[in-house]
């Protein structure tokens, strides 16, 4: 038997990815007609179209656009999809990874999701289609049918920025869960028992479905009730950070403390209480979650959770290596993710004033 190109079970040993000649087949059409629905298909009337694009989507085949660079299955290229660009929150993980796997002549190609769990499928296929060896995922929020398809296509991929060891997605990451409540808890234990949890959406993203649960966690750790926690989901950026701090200097009672789910989502808040002329710490205190670069030069600096931005990247990329040279990677990597205390972070006050 042919060595597979990366470590594989035995139910998947055997499977071999799917041929314009099989999507034929299980259309009931000619290879010529799947062609030119892939193609050009303006020329295919709609109900072959759609037989066609079923059995596509059925086998999990994808076309290749390079047949000849890609008849040994290897372009050297990686791919990597991330939630955003429009922030900093991934751009020193993924610097590292990319620098990395230049040590090993390999090509890196990236989209961004948008935190849309359709359009991250379609680019996943896509950046597969494109002859991707291997690809980055972030969270391990997606549907099961995604992992099938790469498992069909025989392309590797590794979860980052997530580490959870009961799932036996290849991932290396830290516990979101854990270090969101390790941060709760020194909040609590400054007074801190009306609280307020600016987020992004919780559904479809399991870093911050995760990094809430750790804040209500350290809240009955420290017998504090954790349905008080006024939680406000917003898209992530600075402006919707500053709305989501106004909105909850609305509450009553007025939080004493305003966790952020990143440290985009703080600055803005930051950046609100100073218009608002609201003193931070004095009067409300403001924590945030990545450590990036902006938690340090905003007023006050930030107190926020240190994310291994860059070893995160580094190891991602060596694991992918790893698979795609068919080597064992050895189990996911947890990697800790630790509180930086700063200025924005002090004792409740014990009467608010505005």
């Amino acid at each position: 038997m042919k060595k597979a190109p990366f470590p594989v079970s035995e139910d998947q040993q055997t499977a071999i990815s799917p041929t314009l000649e099989d999507v034929a087949r299980s259309a009931g059409v000619s290879t010529a007609t799947v062609s030119r629905c892939l193609n050009n298909p303006s020329v295919v009337s709609e109900k072959t179209r759609k037989k066609v694009l079923d059995a596509v989507k059925a086998l999990g085949y994808t076309p290749n656009f390079g047949a000849q660079a890609l008849a040994a299955k290897r372009t050297r290229t990686f791919g990597a999809i991330i939630p955003t660009m429009e922030n900093a929150i991934f751009a020193r993980g993924l610097q590292a990874f990319q620098e990395e796997l230049q040590r090993h002549g390999i090509t890196l190609l990236v989209a961004s999701s948008s935190y849309n769990p359709e359009l991250e499928e379609e680019q996943i296929r896509s950046l597969v289609a494109r002859g991707a060896d291997a690809l980055l995922l972030i969270g391990f929020d997606r549907t099961p049918q995604v992992y099938e398809f790469l498992k069909k296509q025989q392309i590797p991929s590794v979860v980052a920025w997530v580490y959870d060891q009961e799932n036996a997605q290849l991932s290396i990451g830290f516990d979101n869960r854990k270090a969101m409540q390790d941060l709760a808890e020194q909040v609590l234990d400054l007074g801190h028992h009306t609280m307020a949890f600016v987020t992004a959406d919780l559904n479809g993203n399991d870093r911050a479905r995760l990094r809430c649960e750790g804040v209500k966690q350290a809240m009955l750790s420290r017998d504090v009730d954790p349905n008080s926690l006024h939680v406000i989901e917003t898209p992530y950026s600075i402006a919707n950070g500053a709305q989501a701090f106004e909105d909850a200097m609305q509450l009553t009672p007025r939080p004493t403390a305003i966790m952020c789910g990143n440290d985009v989502l703080a600055a803005g808040a930051l950046i609100q209480a100073r218009k608002m002329g609201i003193k931070v710490p004095e009067d409300v205190s403001i924590t945030g979650f990545d450590d990036i670069e902006i938690a340090e030069i905003v007023t006050p600096p930030l107190t926020t959770v240190h994310v291994p931005h860059r070893n995160m990247g580094k190891g991602a990329a060596r694991l992918l290596v790893a698979l795609r040279k068919g080597e064992n990677p050895g189990p996911s990597v947890e990697l800790d993710a630790t509180t930086t205390i700063r200025d924005s972070l002090g004792p409740a006050p014990k009467v608010l004033g505005l």
